[in-house]
Order: C-alpha cells, then structure tokens, then sequence
C-alpha cells in the first residue's frame, strides 16, 4: 500500500489572508542551512510592509545609501523572518564596516552583506569581528573567488545582471561547496537558469507598494 503524499495545511487570519508569494520555482533551489534554517528565497526590500507581508525565507536588506544602525535596527525588529543586512564595502568602507557588522550581530541579523569594491583586507576584517556569515557580492567573472573566501566570505551573492546564470556557473565549477545566493531576475524561466546553473538561493525583487496597490485598486473597481 503506498504512502498517501501530505501537503502542508495552511492557516490564515481573517484579513491577513492576500500576501506577496515569492516566484514557485525557486522551491527548486537546494537552499542554504543557516544555524538549522533553510533560506531559499530572500527579498530584495527594506520595505517594512513588504517584510512583513510576504512568504520569503529571509530579507536582504541593502539599499543605495550608507548603512545606518536606525533603518537595520527597524527592520529585523519588524521582521518575522531572518534579515541579511547590508553593511557597506562601496562608499562605507574601512572601520565603519566592522563596527556596523557588530552593530547587526548584536540586533540580530543572521547575516551581513558586503558590496563588491570592499578590499580583501577589509572583508577580512569584517569577517572576524563578526560570528555570523559574511556575504561577498560579485558583478563579474573577474573576481578572485579564492581570496574572498580567503578572506573570510562564507557565502557568495552573484549579481551581474544578465550574466548573473553564466558568473555562478564559473563559480560553481570551480568551487563546488560554497553557497551561492543570486538575482533571480523577474521572471520564472531565469531563476530556473540561475538555480540550473548552480544558485542555492535566490534573491528576489517585488513589484513596489505602488504596483501592488494599483492591483487592489482594479480589484476594488471591478467589486464595486
């Protein structure tokens, strides 16, 4: 007698019941287990609501301007899930990098982030202030993989755009073992080439507040 296949029930409150789901094939990616967690899926936002209304894994949290302990501090705060947060590596750089990686560990990000032009020094640097993964973001296929890891990066995050599938192919043929998060692009077929290529995570970007509210508003018309 074959073994009847279980789903998971779902349960839903009476009016958190319409939330923003992370693309279906990215349940196809291996994931990475943090501290007995499995991450497959991370938002790209420091969008507060977003956060908290939707079904990713963790958050990524970098944005473009330098990183301030207020706006980390809120968000795995206001997080139900874990929260990667961006601790600079671009224009922040240097001491400021590790003293905003310790502030993160202590508010409890599960992971920091680093931008691709921080200096190998410096990476390492940030890497043994900290006791939580560093991740390392790469652009192109010119990074030296080997001194990032080197250097203390315990998870690299390939976003190169277009070439984002063919950079974690070179990645992932050349080291096996490490964990590698990547741009999942905006449709299903390219987190199927990113994940094919060899990505145990995918980050992905919502639509903004403004789309999703321009949905419900089409929806409130037609019920009216």
């Amino acid at each position: 007698m074959s073994e009847r296949k279980q789903t998971a029930p779902e349960v839903e409150s009476r009016l958190r019941h319409s939330i923003l789901k992370m693309p279906e094939e990215i349940q196809k990616a291996s994931g990475i287990v943090i501290y007995g967690r499995c991450i497959k899926s991370l938002v790209f936002t420091t969008d507060l609501a977003i956060i908290r209304n939707c079904d990713a894994d963790a958050v990524f949290a970098v944005y473009p301007f330098t990183p301030q302990q207020a706006i980390s501090d809120a968000i795995i705060k206001a997080a139900y899930i874990p929260v990667f947060c961006g601790v600079g590596g671009g224009t922040t750089k240097g001491l400021r990098t590790v003293g905003l990686a310790k502030d993160v560990e202590s508010q409890g990000a599960m992971a920091v982030v680093l931008n691709s032009p921080i200096s190998n020094l410096n990476l390492m640097a940030v890497s043994r202030s900290v006791d939580i993964p560093v991740v390392i973001t790469v652009i192109n296929e010119e990074t030296d993989i080997a001194k990032r890891i080197e250097a203390g990066a315990s998870i690299i995050n390939v976003a190169a755009a277009a070439d984002t599938p063919s950079v974690v192919r070179k990645i992932r043929s050349d080291f096996p073992d490490i964990p590698i998060i990547a741009s999942g692009g905006n449709t299903e077929e390219n987190i199927k080439k990113t994940i094919q290529a060899g990505a145990n995570a995918i980050t992905y970007t919502p639509p903004a507040a403004k789309e999703l509210f321009r949905e419900l508003m089409v929806k409130y018309r037609k019920d009216d």
